[in-house]
């Protein structure tokens, strides 16, 4: 049966009324029918993860833009934006955190966002000091963990912690301090022993020069001094907890939306970084009473760039996709959602994108990313698919538990509109000529900072 006009109007009609309850989330309207209002069920589309996917200028940033806008109305949202790029940062209703450049290290502003290196667990810290391909990575990893774990255990014997004592791990995150880590491998690494007639090297002598060398380029490095830089106060045994409020408190006035910019970490521990993020917010939910835990969703934007599949990657990205593939596999738990955003869906871990029960598909042209969001849908919506690549701009194809059909929807545009707009080249070009301070330019590179 095909329906047509009047009929059509009906149920589309039907369909909108349908979807209208009190726990939706309006998307658009239909595009069969726009007269129709398009709605998500709110609960379903968080409670088994969501993926938004999309090519460039497929006006994905509006669509997020236009979920945290109603988000941001109910009194107890909590939701975490990972904002690569600073497209997020001008959103009025959103606490906004980021993670310090190099230029505003020792500041102890509200926004910036330091995360401690005693943070890392062993498997990040390992990621970001040990070269497994070295001869002596293995001994690298005994004498570090073990310093560690004796810094770890010297902290809590001066503040009495007695409970923590007895059960705490090298990944427990405790305070410690970095320099006399440090000083305990450099000492191994020149021990000298006594022999039979004279004083002999000892059993690591000049086997952890090269992991001193890397040791203290970074911590010297002001691009990582967000993690070996930060202020006294950032490095208390209750510095955690404190940080952790500003991270998950939504009780707050604009604190329903977190929006952390992580546009000055650095491309090589940027998976590590996100990961770490991720990691303690999962683990403090986790452990959080049943009773008192509330729901959160983590909205991973440019995903490709830190939760790539896993073949052949490096260390560092390795940590975060396992951080993340856990979270996916069992943040509904523990009431943790996703929802994945990325222009490149073929370069997303697999495992986490095949955990997203409903997918959000704007326009795709790129063979291997239609292919993929293939994978992800029915056999039955082939013929859908084939919409993929002729999609208007601000138009998706909605699937999942979260709606009543598979739909074409268009997105409504936000209120407030995201930093990510597509410049109109040809519009600027026939302006009259305005050059730019290009000295100004080359100091703020130098400087690391754009104010």
């Amino acid at each position: 049966m095909i329906l047509r006009d009047a009929q059509l109007q009906s149920f589309m009609n039907l369909l909108s009324v349908g979807g209208k309850t009190e726990h939706s989330l309006e998307m658009g309207r239909y595009t069969i029918d726009e007269s129709a209002t398009a709605y998500l069920d709110g609960n379903k589309f968080f409670q088994r993860h969501a993926s938004l996917l999309g090519s460039t200028g497929s006006e994905k940033s509006w669509t997020v833009a236009a979920i945290l806008e109603q988000a941001a109305k109910l009194p107890s949202a909590n939701l975490i934006v990972f904002d690569l790029h600073g497209e997020y940062r001008a959103l009025s209703y959103a606490r906004h955190l980021r993670i310090p450049g190099p230029e505003e290290l020792g500041k102890t502003d509200s926004s910036l966002l330091y995360l401690p290196y005693w943070l890392l667990n062993a498997e990040e810290m390992q990621a970001m000091f040990i070269d497994r391909s070295e001869f002596s990575a293995h001994n690298q990893v005994m004498a570090f963990q073990d310093t560690v774990v004796t810094e770890k255990k010297r902290t809590l014997e001066t503040l009495k912690k007695h409970e923590v004592l007895t059960a705490f791990t090298l990944d427990s995150p405790i305070p410690f301090s970095i320099t006399d880590v440090i000083a305990e491998i450099d000492r191994l690494n020149k021990e000298m022993v006594p022999g039979a007639t004279k004083d002999k090297q000892g059993p690591f002598y000049g086997q952890f020069s090269r992991l001193l060398l890397r040791l203290n380029s970074k911590i010297s490095d002001k691009r990582y001094g967000f993690l070996f830089q930060s202020p006294s106060s950032e490095n208390e045994y209750e510095s955690m907890a404190v940080m952790i409020k500003r991270l998950m408190d939504y009780s707050e006035p604009t604190a329903q939306i977190k929006v952390i910019d992580f546009s000055e970490v650095p491309a090589d521990i940027l998976p590590v970084i996100v990961g770490l993020v991720a990691r303690i917010i999962f683990q403090v939910q986790f452990w959080t009473d049943r009773d008192k835990r509330k729901p959160m969703a983590f909205v991973c934007d440019e995903a490709h760039l830190y939760l790539p599949k896993k073949e052949g990657k490096n260390p560092v990205e390795q940590r975060a996709i396992e951080n993340f593939e856990k979270i996916a596999k069992e943040g509904r738990k523990y009431g943790v959602a996703l929802l994945i955003i990325s222009q490149r869906p073929s370069d997303v871990s697999s495992t986490i994108l095949s955990q997203c029960n409903n997918v959000v598909a704007l326009r795709l042209t790129n063979g291997d990313d239609q292919a993929t969001v293939r994978k992800l849908m029915p056999e039955s919506l082939e013929g859908l698919m084939d919409t993929l690549p002729i999609l208007d701009i601000g138009e998706a194809l909605v699937v999942g538990d979260a709606v009543l059909l598979p739909s074409r929807i268009r997105i409504h545009p936000p209120n407030e509109k995201p930093l990510s707009a597509t410049i109109d080249f040809w519009n600027e070009w026939i302006k009259q000529p305005d050059s730019p301070d290009f000295a100004k330019a080359v100091e703020n590179m130098r400087r690391q900072n754009r104010k």
